[in-house]
């Protein structure tokens, strides 16, 4: 593959590499046609995004982008996908040119690159077996409780209430802990990450690690990003940040009265998001896709489940229990993933660097025994978010570091209460709606 007529003469040392500018690169950014920088040499990914194993879309998010920071954040192991990079590799980019594109703070990405290594030489991205053991146990332990209590107690509504709220605990720490595993954090060894993530996320609780991943991973490549992050697409339901609102306003798009959006997001999201939205599109995911693979873990959870309680509910008395738990959990997972996002700057794609581009979108909420346990440690989300595969017990130490480096570079660092984050949620919903409304009105 030649440069075509972006190349600006020939390569040095490095054989017939062809040559780069940003302008050229940045033309390389449609399905179809994709190029990214990593490390100053331009890569031709354009056939490898259907083979990339985090999704196609994660690597497409980069297009026509400089992806180190990305590529290095999400990679445990780089020498790994080093050797994939050799086949797609097409020149490097000119001399004259710099290693970000405008509007990447190249001060920021240097310092942070620094924090980087400053964490891997201390161990901060080395895992504790034992604390991801006494988490795993803790769940079993719960999920066995639950069975217990019905066993010994029979199923009287305030009995199958009480294990209803065990088992919604037990799923919504167990989804914590996929998630550890989901980001290749616990194991230096991927495939056995990979393992223990298919155990956790389909025989623990049902769902398919692939659709997790290829949605997660979007959302970390780029969060709070319109049409990148699948986080922020709200099928209309919903508008968000300041820029949506606008837009849906003057084009007169009414889905919903957007101005009440923040009392009905108390009917439509935390109770409906696991048992309707994620329940569907996981099983039609699993078959869309023909992950065989997925589908045959999850289901073992079913199966467990209706040998464990079929016997106290009968075949009807499981779904609705099973319903229960769900909806339970669901509003458990929709406020712990929400408060650290939805108030942030949620806005089109920006090209920012790692740093801005997470800081923007993400705020953490104090430190305390219960905060840890009760979001699985995600109220350090700012510290999770720039170090995707660090042990989550390592963040605490992690987290002056970061600070430090954002007061440096005048970037915004917010820590909130667990009721205030919470209660952002719903005024930054309300800020939206009203947005949207005098929009739709007066433009």
């Amino acid at each position: 593959h030649n440069g075509g007529p972006g190349a600006v003469g020939s390569g040095r040392g490095g054989g017939n590499l062809s040559v780069f500018t940003w302008e050229e690169v940045q033309k390389h950014s449609h399905k179809g046609d994709q190029w990214l920088v990593i490390d100053r040499k331009v890569y031709n990914v354009t056939q490898w995004v259907k083979r990339h194993p985090g999704g196609i879309r994660v690597i497409s998010h980069y297009a026509g982008e400089d992806a180190t920071e990305a590529f290095t954040a999400f990679h445990p192991n780089l020498t790994f996908p080093r050797k994939f990079l050799k086949s797609l590799l097409i020149g490097e980019l000119a001399d004259t040119e710099p290693s970000q594109e405008a509007g990447k703070n190249a001060v920021v990405v240097q310092d942070f690159q620094a924090l980087r290594e400053r964490v891997e030489k201390e161990g901060l991205l080395r895992a504790k077996p034992l604390f991801f053991s006494l988490y795993l146990g803790h769940i079993l332990l719960l999920e066995a409780l639950s069975l217990g209590l019905l066993w010994h107690w029979g199923t009287s509504w305030s009995v199958t209430l009480l294990c209803s709220v065990i088992l919604a605990t037990s799923q919504s720490q167990a989804g914590w802990l996929q998630h550890d595993f989901g980001h290749l954090s616990v194991f230096k060894k991927s495939s056995w990450n990979h393992i223990l993530h298919k155990f956790i996320i389909g025989h623990i609780k049902g769902a398919s690690a692939n659709w997790w991943n290829h949605r997660h991973f979007q959302h970390h490549a780029k969060p709070n990003v319109f049409c990148k992050d699948p986080d922020v697409n709200m099928l209309h339901l919903f508008v968000l940040g300041d820029s949506q609102p606008v837009e849906y306003g003057i084009k007169k798009l009414k889905y919903m009265p957007y101005n009440h959006q923040h009392k009905y997001f108390f009917l439509i999201g935390p109770p409906l998001l696991i048992p309707l939205y994620f329940q569907i599109e996981i099983m039609r995911t699993m078959v869309t896709r023909r992950d065989w693979v997925d589908l045959a873990w999850s289901m073992t959870f079913y199966l467990r489940y209706f040998c464990c309680y079929y016997p106290f509910f009968g075949f009807f008395g499981c779904i609705v229990f099973f319903t229960f738990v769900r909806f339970l959990e669901s509003h458990w997972f929709v406020w712990v993933t929400q408060m650290s996002h939805l108030p942030m700057d949620i806005d089109h794609e920006k090209h920012h660097d790692w740093l801005t581009m997470q800081l923007n979108a993400t705020c953490n909420i104090e430190q305390s025994p219960f905060n840890d346990w009760f979001s699985g440690h995600l109220n350090f989300q700012i510290e999770h978010h720039l170090f995707p595969t660090m042990p989550r017990h390592n963040y605490q130490a992690v987290a002056p570091l970061v600070q430090a480096l954002c007061e440096k570079h005048h970037i915004p660092y917010q820590v909130k209460t667990l009721q205030g984050a919470f209660a952002d949620i719903i005024s930054s919903l309300k800020k939206s709606g009203d947005l949207w409304l005098d929009a739709y009105l007066h433009k």
